[in-house]
């Protein structure tokens, strides 16, 4: 299981363009081509929120009415999977096969963060920018680094409707492109239908999920990072190696950026005793082969590289 992190997509501070986002997903199925050239079998996800957040502006610009979150989401998956895919078929030889896959992914409408919105979505704004935004958009803020950005609900994931379509074709062989932006955001109505919610999931919960469901020998959450730090941002920070979920746990993360990376991970390595990594895309294989990034493993001594 292979997530990719926003940065695959579009970086901080480039342009929104078709583009600029076709070019860093074609980085990115070349490094994903690599992992599939040396015999492994790849379920792929990504992120979605710039993209969520833009058309969720272009239509309030427009004047014109706005679609809902899951509605922008199932859009962006769609988009996303779309270039993903062509790239994909671009950089892989042979008889390779891929195919996109809109995923709803069920929540509980009652999950406390309805009523606390933290997923940072869209560009990012200086702070009297976003303040003026939230005043006349309704929108929530929150700081993201140095700047700000609008944030919206993230319950988590509690079950992926089309888990046995997504078995059936990996068990063809096929490369999945699925749970874009952690999967489109459903709940049962009190008749038993489903319908969408108003928020986006967690892309890196969502797919540890998907990973549990899947049996995945390994889980990988790549990112604009070479590894999880401690001490991130001092003159004392140092990368770590493997660690196990319990020496992570006792350790302090920022819950916009690396913390929910981290819980996915311990999730997924507590639930199936597999090996969940983070790090660089670039570091793909190397992370696998436990000479890059973070190895978060069920039990191994941590080690803390420099």
């Amino acid at each position: 299981m292979v997530a990719l992190g926003g940065n695959a997509l579009l970086r901080r501070g480039e342009p929104v363009s078709a583009a600029t986002q076709r070019d860093n997903i074609r980085r990115a199925a070349l490094a994903l081509a690599q992992l599939m050239a040396q015999g492994h079998q790849l379920v792929v996800t990504h992120g979605n929120g710039p993209q969520v957040g833009l058309l969720a502006l272009q239509g309030e610009t427009a004047g014109k009415a706005a679609f809902p979150l899951d509605v922008l989401g199932a859009e962006t998956e769609g988009m996303i999977g779309y270039v993903l895919q062509q790239e994909l078929d671009n950089a892989c030889s042979g008889e390779a096969r891929f195919a996109t896959l809109l995923t709803q992914v069920e929540v509980d409408p009652r999950d406390p963060a309805f009523a606390a919105p933290s997923k940072p979505v869209g560009s990012v704004y200086s702070e009297a920018d976003a303040k003026r935004l939230a005043e006349q958009r309704g929108w929530s803020i929150a700081r993201d680094g140095d700047a700000w950005r609008r944030v919206v609900p993230s319950p988590r994931p509690m079950r992926i409707l089309e888990i046995d379509v997504i078995r059936l074709l990996v068990d063809q062989g096929v490369t999945v492109i699925c749970a874009g932006g952690g999967g489109i955001p459903v709940a049962q109505s009190a008749g038993g239908a489903w319908i969408g919610v108003e928020a986006v999931i967690d892309k890196d919960h969502a797919s540890g999920l998907l990973a549990a469901e899947l049996k995945a020998d390994a889980f990988l959450m790549l990112t604009d990072v070479a590894a999880v730090f401690t001490g991130w941002g001092t003159p004392a920070q140092r990368a770590l190696g493997d660690v196990t979920p319990q020496e992570l746990t006792a350790m302090d993360f920022a819950a916009g950026s690396m913390g929910p990376k981290v819980q996915a991970a311990c999730d997924f390595v507590n639930g199936t005793g597999g090996m969940a990594g983070i790090g660089a895309l670039e570091d793909a294989c190397g992370i696998l082969e436990r000479r890059a990034g973070t190895r978060v493993v069920p039990r191994a001594a941590s080690v803390l590289r420099a």
